[in-house]
């Protein structure tokens, strides 16, 4: 059975949840409660557990919604136990009464309806039960790093309904869910020659089986060829697909779900989900793949300038058919054995927020210490890549590993995903630092920040990492620094008014470095 504490007790919420619908309601509850503080409530004052001021852990933050009501919570950083006010008395919430608050107070703010959104919040939250009952009968990783990226089942800690796997039964998904421990051997496809479409260095897939004459060989994903089926028939009828059996190897999925790692050819590969995971569906989009070369080319040259030890693992390629372009592309990206530094272990940054059996960050005994050195090790190769290259990299949670030495101090930061990347002047120079803050900072700095100082009491991460800010020569840090407010993103308006998922709108948030 899997331990409570691999996942933080945070704010006591998952010390209370007493059985696995209760778990399973705290744990969906606190990101969208997250969204509902962040986007839409107005602080309105501490309260405790009566009508009056408390004390310690009796007290709740209390909010006013855009009705009027009242909402008070406990905690902060994973808040939990939701009450709304009515007729002079607080009334307890589970997740389907929260959803169907947020709904009610979302057309209040904005004038509109939107019945998708309650449905993905409310399947959200059965795939964490879902997952909760499959990690109960499964065993964890052995490696550090997979048992890092497959960590997250709270998962996004600002997006409603961060778990949601498009509405299908369990049965569909959990096969490949990494949340769930899966691990699975690939569909190996051949695609026939006057059908391949390819960029890039694609020989790694040529070395994963054997392909009959006239056909190339294309892994997929057993989940999306599932998705896919009607589309793909008529190419698996007439020759142009067939298939070849599976790999002689297991895949990983890492937290992005549809990013897969083969341990045994130190390989990554990413491909087309059809099925919508937080903001988007989870195709490669042919936009994307078109740009990837020179992307990728440009956030490379950032890094061999910069001569390590910070890491990028290339997307070098990708391999698809014309016929279903973004159904079956699959993308190429570099293993770790070439780029992490010898003897450190690499760990996902929103592993270690989460939490993990065996984390540094939970463990560290100088958590100063530990934070200096994570502070080193992240931000200054995301600082020179914008301001060196005009290259603004998506350095957020689940996209930046960090490398530990074998006491667990973090050595080297890799960061990953040229499809995330923006380059200047493609985007201007103002919006790409507002990107690069939100990413690096709210997202990733502040979410590992509060995670650290919750296991350490007493831990003010905040004039580290203004002093590690302060010593680069860019006029945007240093303006950071004395800006009253950060960008936070708005995923839950995003998805409510529809917008469109690769859109980013921001509200002004505390600046915690200006505190400082």
């Amino acid at each position: 059975m899997e331990r409570v504490d691999l996942i933080p007790p945070v704010d006591g919420f998952a010390a209370r949840a007493d059985s696995l619908a209760a778990r399973a309601d705290a744990l969906a509850a606190a990101p969208l409660l997250n969204c509902l503080l962040r986007e839409v409530a107005e602080p309105h004052s501490a309260d405790g557990d009566g009508d009056g001021a408390g004390v310690g852990d009796a007290v709740r933050q209390v909010y006013r919604l855009p009705s009027g009501r009242l909402l008070r919570v406990r905690g902060t950083r994973r808040p939990a136990e939701p009450e709304v006010r009515a007729d002079g008395v607080w009334h307890r919430l589970d997740h389907r009464g929260l959803v169907g608050l947020a709904g009610t107070e979302l057309q209040h703010r904005t004038g509109l309806t939107n019945p998708g959104l309650p449905a993905e919040m409310l399947d959200s939250r059965d795939a964490v039960a879902a997952l909760l009952a499959a990690r109960a009968r499964a065993a964890p990783p052995e490696d550090p790093y997979l048992r890092s990226e497959q960590s997250l089942l709270t998962g996004h800690p600002h997006h409603p309904a961060p778990k949601t796997r498009g509405g299908g039964p369990p049965g569909s998904w959990l096969p490949y869910a990494p949340e769930a421990y899966a691990r699975f051997p690939l569909v190996l496809l051949g695609l026939r020659e006057d059908t391949v479409v390819e960029e890039g260095d694609t020989t790694a897939l040529d070395a994963l089986g054997e392909a009959p004459p006239g056909y190339r060989l294309l892994p997929a994903h057993p989940w999306q060829l599932d998705l896919a089926r009607a589309a793909l028939a008529p190419a698996f009828a007439d020759g142009r697909l067939v298939r070849l059996g599976t790999t002689a190897f297991e895949a990983w999925p890492t937290a992005a779900v549809r990013t897969l790692y083969a341990p045994a050819r130190d390989l990554f590969l990413k491909v087309s989900l059809d099925v919508r995971i937080t903001n988007d569906i989870r195709r490669l989009w042919r936009h994307d793949l078109l740009e990837l070369r020179r992307t990728d080319a440009a956030v490379a040259k950032a890094f061999e300038a910069a001569g390590g030890p910070a890491a990028w693992l290339s997307d070098r390629g990708y391999r698809t058919a014309d016929f279903a372009f973004e159904e079956l592309a699959v993308l190429v990206r570099d293993g770790l054995h070439a780029h992490v530094t010898p003897g450190a272990t690499p760990l996902l940054a929103a592993g270690l927020v989460e939490g993990f059996e065996g984390s540094p960050l939970a463990g560290a005994a100088d958590p100063a210490l530990w934070w200096e050195a994570y502070l080193r090790a992240v931000v200054p190769p995301a600082l020179a890549a914008f301001a060196d290259h005009g290259v603004v990299l998506e350095a957020h949670l689940q996209n930046t590993l960090v490398a530990v030495d074998a006491a667990g101090l973090p050595v080297q930061a890799l960061f990953r995903d040229a499809e995330g990347v923006k380059l200047l002047p493609d985007v201007e120079r103002a919006a790409g630092w507002e990107r690069l803050v939100y990413c690096l900072v709210v997202n990733h700095l502040t979410e590992v920040a509060a995670a650290l100082a919750e296991h350490h009491p007493g831990l003010d991460p905040w004039p580290a990492a203004r002093r590690e800010l302060a010593r680069h020569d860019l006029p945007e840090a240093r303006a950071l620094l004395t800006a009253p407010t950060l960008p936070g993103k708005t995923n839950l308006l995003l998805r409510w008014t529809a917008a469109d998922g690769a859109a980013a709108r921001y509200l002004p948030l505390p600046n915690p470095l200006a505190g400082t």
